[in-house]
């Protein structure tokens, strides 16, 4: 494939001044950065043989969905093969297992060119090269946002941080419990796994990659809706984009872009805009600023419901926070299994109904083996590990498409519809539980069953929150409903699907879905740890997370959709103001900035991306010994801290280490383990260690617990004060180090 430089010219120039620009702001850290970004790109480039078969329906054939296709297989495969037993989990086996999926790739290329099949974009270098600007500006973007609140402090960061460092020292896997050190870690750590996967790829440090996890995953949130509703819109306004309208693909793109990762919602625009306003008119003192964090808690807080408080969140919010939780990472995961559905729905459907006869056995083997599907049982699969809500929500949403798929596929047909989406169900479920089992056989489920909602959002709340979308997806869902069926002569539920575009169908499917997701928490929710007071929280959260990321693709779609192809002036007219709005709300992303990182402006403050500089800040006294311990012990021996509650600054040593401990943040493993009469009994024994006078009685608890080092430090004083046996502690064995300024010393227990 020749490319003349002066066709990509402008595009080569904004690559160098990106590159530019990324060395300027983030300093020390652009390596790190140009490191993860080049291993994207790479593994992207050899995965296109695999990648341009999935998606040759689109413009680009994947190019960007390449990027997470790898690092999935890749990273996927590893976990498989370390969980199994069969290799160790080291730079070796990440190194090893991607060079071998890389190998299978190029000889998957080479096969495909013998036998003329097309599998890279040639002739589209202006639209690669855009997408890679893309890509390239959003991960620079977060990434340089990150480093003015680095720190993996506060909220569940320790949580986070903590799973990625004990990950980092293990071999195995699932790895060792920091916080419980008698068991491994019993949550979806699948997220914190492929942060772990990409780190020892790149021979890159935890303390950095943490932050570049989440801010890689932010850019992925952009640049997916912006791929898929670009390839969207093209497939529906052809013949339709002469002159200026030929950029409204990428216009349609980039808004659904925004949409999932920059914007907020309605709430800012009332509480920060609208109301404040009205009450500067009135004369009405503002008592308080707003609050960014108030657009994800606000059913059950305002007004206030001790009875009911909810969670709300939105990838915006949490891309500025800077946690790195399972459905924070499974952003990037899910976005990319969107986008594979749409590849294969336009498959099938431009492939046409199925004929009327053919071999039974060819026939059933098509329907069963077809690679998308396949795929996407894997993916819904390797989601319970990483996030299982999504498990369960993509499994709906795949579902969707494969009944409508095969309702237009086999012309009305009930009984084969039936029967090949049931078999079809069957397999991906199957699927799905086999290649997870080396997870599922090792993990306790914290659900404790379904029961009907007691309470019930304010109905004004719901329109805050989510009447933007849902009126613009029912106002697409009824305009083109009104375009097909006022021609249609004999009216059935086929004859409507098969005048319906594939991208006017796909976009109706996301938008129904999202809807179902912000009913169900209004009706039931899964039990767990916080029912007294937040019963639906955790219901609302995760599956509200996934309505907001299809709401956005169906808003930057319909949007445009209903301005270009609509022939009645109130859906335009409705359609310009939902864009409007829309817009508004990306003023969200401008205060939660300000409001979190500060000075952003300024690249004087930008601090780097070190996750733990809030050790010297927060926890002075302590610092050095935490980073003597993780400079000098290998493997993942116990190391005694004092234990608290969750959110708390305790657990610092084990969070920044990995190093296990005996117990951790409470209701954490309150959450994981389910049994409080045993933590109870270890938070007893850990404080009977610190204080007791009994030499006999500690020996034996820390025998029994297999300890390793004892750590006296500000934590420790603080909480057991003048009991605190210092003496005791010290004859247990030799004081590995002190700090004779601070007073923090540890102890390596005798025989250890």
């Amino acid at each position: 494939m020749k490319v003349k430089i002066r066709e990509i010219l402008p595009e080569s120039v904004a690559a160098v001044v990106l590159i530019a620009l990324s060395a300027y702001l983030l300093g020390g850290d652009v390596w790190t950065f140009w490191t993860w970004w080049l291993l994207a790109l790479f593994m992207g480039m050899i995965a296109m043989p695999l990648t341009g078969r999935l998606f040759d329906g689109f413009e680009d054939k994947g190019w960007l969905f390449s990027k997470v296709l790898a690092i999935a297989i890749t990273g996927f495969l590893t976990w498989f093969l370390v969980a199994v037993e069969i290799l160790p989990f080291t730079f070796a086996s990440c190194a090893g297992v991607s060079v071998f999926c890389g190998v299978i790739c190029v000889i998957l290329f080479h096969v495909q060119q013998k036998h003329g099949i097309e599998c890279i974009p040639t002739g589209k270098m202006h639209l690669i090269f855009r997408e890679e600007l893309l890509f390239f500006g959003s991960f620079l973007l977060w990434t340089y946002l990150a480093g003015f609140r680095p720190q993996a402090y506060g909220t569940e960061k320790f949580m986070d941080y903590g799973f990625m460092e004990a990950m980092m020292r293990s071999k195995t896997l699932p790895a060792r419990d920091l916080w419980y050190s008698q068991g491994t870690i019993n949550y979806y750590y699948g997220g914190q796994y492929f942060a772990v996967f990409l780190t020892k790829l790149t021979g890159s440090r935890v303390e950095v990659t943490y932050n570049l996890m989440r801010t890689f995953v932010a850019a992925f949130a952009f640049v997916y809706p912006f791929s898929l509703v670009r390839q969207m819109t093209k497939d529906r306004l052809y013949g339709r984009m002469s002159g200026k309208k030929k950029y409204l693909p990428s216009l349609a793109g980039v808004t659904a872009g925004i949409s999932v990762s920059i914007a907020g919602n309605v709430h800012y625009i009332v509480y920060r805009c609208v109301l404040p306003l009205i009450h500067k008119i009135q004369g009405v003192e503002e008592s308080a600023s707003y609050w960014f964090p108030d657009a994800t808690r606000y059913i059950g807080y305002n007004p206030l419901n001790e009875s009911d408080k909810t969670i709300h969140e939105f990838p915006s919010y949490s891309f500025v926070l800077g946690d790195l939780h399972a459905h924070v990472v499974n952003v990037m995961f899910v976005t990319f299994l969107v986008g594979l559905l749409y590849a294969w729905f336009k498959k099938v459907r431009n492939r046409g109904p199925e004929p009327e006869k053919q071999d039974l056995r060819d026939f059933w083997l098509r329907q069963l083996l077809m690679p998308h599907i396949l795929l996407a049982a894997v993916l819904l699969g390797m989601f319970q590990w990483t996030n299982y809500w999504d498990f369960v929500i993509y499994f709906v949403v795949t579902g969707g498409v494969v009944l409508i798929a095969n309702i237009i596929r086999f012309g009305g047909k009930i009984t084969r519809i039936l029967s090949v989406t049931v078999l079809q169900a069957a397999e991906i479920i199957v699927i799905s539980y086999l290649v997870i089992l080396p997870f599922t056989l090792k993990f306790e489920t914290m659900v404790q069953g379904v029961a009907l909602a007691q309470h019930h959002s304010l109905w004004y709340q719901l329109l805050i929150l989510w009447g933007l979308p849902v009126v613009l997806t029912v106002l697409l869902i009824v305009s083109i409903l009104v375009e097909k069926l006022r021609g249609m002569k004999h009216k059935s539920l086929y004859r409507l699907l098969e005048a319906v575009t594939v991208p006017d169908l796909f976009a109706v499917i996301m938008g129904l879905c999202a809807i179902g997701l912000i009913i169900i928490p209004e009706l039931v929710y899964v039990r767990d740890i916080y029912e007294n007071g937040n019963a639906r929280a955790n219901t609302m959260f995760k599956l509200t997370y996934q309505a907001y990321i299809l709401f956005g693709m169906t808003m930057g779609y319909g949007i445009y959709r209903m301005l270009v192809v609509s022939r009645q002036k109130i859906v335009k007219v409705l359609s310009g103001i939902g864009l409007f709005v829309l817009i508004w709300t990306v003023g969200y992303f401008g205060n939660a900035v300000h409001s979190w990182f500060g000075e952003v402006w300024n690249p004087s403050k930008y601090q780097g991306l070190n996750a733990t500089t809030f050790l010297e800040t927060d926890f002075p006294q302590d610092a050095a010994a935490i980073r003597w311990l993780k400079q000098n012990i290998e493997g993942s021996p116990v190391v005694l801290e004092a234990n608290g509650d969750s959110y708390s600054g305790y657990e610092r040593v084990s969070a920044s280490t990995g190093l296990p401990t005996v117990l951790g943040w409470y209701v954490h493993e309150w959450l994981w383990r389910n049994d409080v009469p045993d933590l109870n009994q270890k938070s007893a024994d850990i404080q009977t260690i610190y204080t007791s006078g009994d030499v006999e009685t500690v020996k034996s608890l820390v025998k029994k617990y297999d300890i390793s080092y004892i750590f006296v430090g500000g934590q420790e004083k603080e909480k057991y004060g003048t009991d605190l046996n210092d003496s005791l502690l010290q004859s247990l064995g030799s004081i590995a180090y002190v700090d004779v300024t601070s007073g923090t010393y540890i102890v390596k227990v005798s025989g250890q």
